[in-house]
């Protein structure tokens, strides 16, 4: 039989105990940049509001006659056209709603009627009288009967002419201001101060009757 050979290892060197070997001194810890100050804000523009949609311009050519007139754009709308079926948005019950007085046909009511609850023109209190036989004078003064001529004649007629009075209506004289022409008046109506002016001037006053 062959006999293996044994093979010897070298010692192997001793490790150095943790006693002998030096420590290491401890690395110091690597100090963090400061992180850099945020930038300070800008307040941002306020952004002008938005203006409304403006209404599609009118490109349509200039009228050349009455057959090229129309209305502008916009001013005009369709008729609204119920009872023509689901599609429209006005069929079925035709913008009359469900059930009620006002969903039937030949609905009315009186004028003031609220439904039942005591009207405004019942809850409100009355105070005072109005005379329906009151009449209503055309007023004239005294200082605008000096725009007419000496010794003109002047009458309801000459009045409305002149924008002084309005038709149909009666007219009074009143004393305000001054008369320095002799003129025959004629109305329905003088103030004692007017009729005493027109007399002091020479004029005359005749009262017609309505």
């Amino acid at each position: 039989m062959v006999e293996k050979k044994k093979t010897t290892k070298p010692p192997a060197a001793k490790k150095p105990s943790r006693a002998a070997a030096p420590r290491k001194a401890a690395a110091a810890p690597e100090k963090k940049a400061a992180a850099p100050a945020p930038p300070p804000r800008v307040a941002k523009p306020q952004q002008p509001k938005k203006a409304a949609a403006a209404r599609p311009a009118d490109t349509r050519p200039a009228a050349t006659g009455v057959h090229d007139l129309a209305p502008a754009v916009g001013a005009t709308h369709y008729r609204k056209r119920v009872g023509r079926g689901p599609g429209s948005g006005h069929g079925k019950t035709a913008g009359r709603g469900n059930k009620g007085q006002r969903s039937r046909s030949g609905y009315r009511h009186q004028r003031g009627f609220e439904g039942g609850q005591m009207p405004l023109h019942r809850r409100l209190p009355k105070r005072g009288f109005t005379n329906i036989f009151r009449v209503e004078y055309e007023i004239v003064n005294l200082a605008d009967l000096d725009r007419f001529e000496a010794g003109a004649a002047v009458n309801p007629e000459t009045l409305v002419a002149s924008r002084l009075a309005r038709k149909n209506r009666p007219v009074k004289i009143l004393g305000d201001g001054k008369i320095q022409k002799a003129l025959t008046v004629s109305a329905h109506k003088f103030s004692a101060s007017a009729k005493a002016g027109i007399e002091a001037a020479g004029g005359r006053c005749e009262v017609l009757s309505r």
